[in-house]
């Protein structure tokens, strides 16, 4: 897969990563299913920033790289 992901890109969602892992992991909302989303919302962030290829991106002809 070839690379869509800017610099700038990858450090935005390795900070919605870092922050959606905080709010799941302190339990900060009643509903624990809530918990599970920001978990993943957590993993796939941080795995898009450290491939450099986001899935969705690729779908609909987004790139932030030069």
């Amino acid at each position: 897969m070839k690379k869509n992901v800017s610099s700038i890109d990858k450090i935005v969602r390795i900070v919605i990563a870092v922050i959606a892992g905080y709010f799941a992991k302190t339990g900060a909302f009643e509903a624990s299913w809530i918990s599970y989303v920001l978990y993943a919302v957590s993993g796939i962030m941080l795995l898009t920033a450290v491939i450099g290829t986001c899935p969705l991106y690729s779908i609909f002809g987004i790139k932030t790289n030069k």
